[in-house]
């Protein structure tokens, strides 16, 4: 059954120290622009301070990776991040703020369960049939949100929606919700050639208890509107392009050699397809990252590598014109 939701949005790694994630992520072969920190004044008449959370992204066309911090008093802030401080009308600004703060405690919860992929967000063609369409399979939210941000010469509109589940905009595995898709104008801008070769994101792994499986799928089925298919063991959603596998914990290491779930449920990984596998490959060799290779034919780089989530890698698929993909060597 088809549905407004298109395709994975982003996927978000939540991590304690930004400056090691940038160098983790920078030694894999992504380009992650300087982080971006929301900044305010402590005191009248002082310079802005970063406070709440703070971001940076591995860009593709129709989506991206995100990396994520809390910002705390003892916390390392990269020399090069990016100050924003928060300007807002008066009547608005107490409401970014607590935002903001919203934000920053459900990341602080995810860190408390560990260091890794918490926030999973699905890209939707019309965000606000999305939102009627939840809300009519009871599927709390706290309705669409709009933020405007720079990008580049203009400003970019993002239209968002967080899912509630063990408290409002968080459910178990973490930050789930539905974007509005990303202006592919917009995000043009920001498109760089990853070292890599990425091009795109093309698979989430949720890992659950094998009893709580059957709850899981269904949860997602009134997420996404669709019903998966059956892959082993595992539960797959087909997206635009890319997929959502449910796993049970007991199918994770036939999916991911040597990999175990850090809690459950837990987003335990994510998939990049890249231009070239084997050019991908002997980068990461040649800096230094462990990499493992799946059943499939992916490689991936361990959690424990990887604070704490597996990245995979996978060879990029092109179309033949006529509706088909084959593999690209």
């Amino acid at each position: 059954m088809a549905t407004e939701i298109t395709r994975l949005h982003h996927a978000g790694h939540v991590v304690r120290d930004m400056p090691a994630a940038l160098d983790l992520y920078r030694r894999l072969g992504f380009v992650t622009p300087a982080p971006t920190y929301p900044a305010m004044p402590p005191r009248e008449g002082c310079e802005p301070e970063p406070f709440g959370a703070a971001n940076t992204h591995a860009d593709f066309l129709g989506d991206f990776l995100e990396l994520a911090t809390v910002v705390t008093a003892d916390g390392q802030v990269p020399s090069d991040a990016r100050l924003v401080p928060l300007q807002a009308p008066p009547d608005v600004l107490p409401t970014l703020v607590e935002r903001i703060d919203t934000t920053r405690a459900n990341l602080t919860e995810c860190l408390e369960r560990f260091e890794g992929l918490h926030i999973l967000m699905f890209s939707s063609s019309d965000i606000d049939v999305t939102a009627t369409r939840l809300t009519a399979a009871g599927v709390g939210h706290g309705g669409v949100n709009t933020v405007r941000r720079p990008a580049g010469g203009e400003v970019e509109t993002v239209r968002y929606l967080e899912i509630d589940g063990a408290r409002p905009g968080l459910e178990a595995e973490g930050r789930i919700g539905v974007v509005a898709d990303l202006d592919p104008r917009v995000q043009a801008t920001r498109l760089v050639d990853h070292p890599n070769g990425a091009v795109g994101l093309v698979d989430a792994v949720l890992c659950t208890a094998d009893a709580e499986l059957d709850a899981v799928q269904a949860r997602y089925e009134r997420y996404l509107g669709r019903a998966p298919r059956k892959e082993g063991p595992s539960r797959v959603f087909d997206l635009d392009g890319a997929t959502l596998t449910l796993v049970p914990a007991s199918g994770l290491t036939a999916l991911f050699p040597g990999e175990q779930a850090p809690a459950l449920p837990a987003l335990v990984s994510c998939t990049v397809a890249v231009h070239d596998l084997t050019a991908a490959e002997n980068l990461l060799r040649n800096n230094k990252v462990p990499l493992v290779r799946t059943p499939s034919g992916d490689v991936f780089v361990p959690a424990t590598a990887a604070l704490g989530t597996a990245i995979a890698f996978r060879q990029a698929e092109e179309s033949d014109g006529q509706g088909a993909t084959t593999t690209v060597r």
